[in-house]
């Protein structure tokens, strides 16, 4: 159970080397000069997040420009904001970037799906406006990052505009999916408990409590304009999660969906569909004189460490094409030099024969839909003690006092005897 527990709150931190797999210092893209600035920013728990911002060498017109925030996933960190700086920089809208606390280099423990990284994102956001130098604020999160940003953006309604690619609605419900998509073959009973007693153990732990993360309740509260994205192959986080926090979104939206799965590679038109929202939304100033002389000269050339690509001339091309293309083959030098971070499910979370006890019964059948298995509507209206509520609402959940799995059932047989065995301990004289 510790590795479920872990891979809520202690996922594997992605391991990076700022100085070869961040975008340099100083670097060329479609022909004009950013620079990268690495920052540290304390959040209100008192950890260090690392950070980086993206901006022009030189500010068109030398007035504050408008500012992207990119949140990474729960594996992820700041190298993974990359593509997004590339797709943003040539519109004049600068992209910030962190590693939330408890991942990549930045302090902390663990990782809360957007509980704590919610803080964080507020501690970036005030020491960019009082910084000085940005006008306008967007987000765009991915994964968990998805889920960090629609949380921010429901108590700060000065953010202009939020992306919100592949968010989660309900981390319980989540974690549900999870057992059945991946095939952990664990007896209904036995999932309930496990749940309520992960749920402990991340409160001890973490200091969160996993139920308070449903993300509806929180999309019914926020007004910033949205577009949502999701993968139609995603079997991690489910395309009907962005589904039903849309529907329940209050603010402007837009949903967008495409092929391929949770760390897919994202497709160049949703890349553009985005540049073209922060476009409207951020209002950022237009330079006098366009880039697309250089656009089929170099994609992206940095001082450091990064090889400068060998792009042909677009003769026949329009210079939107061109633009797309150059664009297209920038990221693509990125995801060659370091990928996108990825978030796997562990190999090593225990199955039923692996849980305490239950070594040595008997397997169900793997084609079996028998009632043993999982379902994904927690028990609701039955008696389990005279102290307990009979009627519950779909967010309740029933306290159970459990220091380990010792004596879970595992079966059928087992679950009913526990029944049995709980009900002559509560009404015995």
């Amino acid at each position: 159970m510790e590795q479920l527990v872990n891979f809520i709150i202690r996922p594997p931190r992605a391991e990076y080397n700022p100085e070869s797999d961040l975008l340099d210092e100083e670097f060329m893209l479609k022909g004009k000069w950013y620079q990268r600035k690495d920052i540290e920013v304390k959040n209100g728990r008192g950890d260090v997040l690392q950070c980086s911002h993206y901006v022009p060498l030189v500010s068109p017109e030398g007035k504050p420009l408008p500012c992207v925030i990119y949140c990474h996933g729960n594996s992820g960190c700041r190298a993974d904001a990359s593509e997004a700086a590339i797709i943003l920089l040539p519109s004049n809208i600068t992209v910030f970037t962190l590693d939330f606390s408890g991942s990549g280099l930045s302090g902390g423990e663990h990782v809360t799906l957007g509980w704590n990284e919610k803080d964080d994102l507020k501690a970036v956001v005030d020491y960019l406006r009082a910084d000085g130098n940005v006008s306008l604020i967007g987000l765009w999160g991915r994964s968990m990052g998805a889920v960090t940003s629609l949380m921010y953006g429901a108590e700060d309604p000065s953010i202009a505009g939020i992306v919100l690619d592949s968010p989660f609605s309900d981390l319980v419900e989540l974690m549900l999916e999870l057992v059945d998509t991946y095939k952990f073959r664990l007896p209904k009973f036995t999932v309930k408990f496990a749940i309520q007693f992960m749920r402990k153990s991340i409160q001890k732990k973490a200091k969160f409590d996993i139920t308070g993360l449903n993300t509806i309740k929180v999309a019914k509260s926020c007004f910033v304009p949205a577009l949502f994205g999701h993968a139609i192959g995603d079997d991690f986080i489910r395309p009907h999660h962005s589904d039903r926090i849309f529907e329940a979104y209050m603010g402007d939206k837009n949903i967008i969906k495409f092929e391929g799965d949770h760390n897919s590679p994202r497709p160049q038109f949703y890349f553009d569909s985005i540049n073209i929202f922060f476009h409207n939304v951020l209002q950022p100033p237009e330079d006098e004189v366009g880039a697309t002389l250089y656009d089929s000269i170099h994609d992206y050339f940095g001082k450091g460490t990064w090889a400068i690509p060998e792009v042909g001339f677009f003769p026949d091309s329009s210079t939107a094409s061109k633009a797309t293309s150059s664009t297209s083959d920038a990221i693509n030098q990125v995801r060659s030099k370091r990928p996108m971070s990825r978030t796997e499910v562990p190999s090593d979370i225990p199955s039923e024969e692996h849980l305490p006890g239950c070594q040595d019964k008997d397997t169900v059948d793997n084609g079996s839909s028998s009632s043993n298995m999982i379902s994904f509507e927690l028990s609701n209206g039955h008696p389990f003690d005279p102290h307990v509520t009979t009627t519950m609402d779909d967010d309740q959940y029933v306290e159970y006092q459990l220091d380990d799995l010792t004596g879970f059932p595992c079966n059928v047989e087992e679950e009913e005897r526990f029944f049995i065995d709980g009900f002559r301990c509560l009404w015995k004289p």
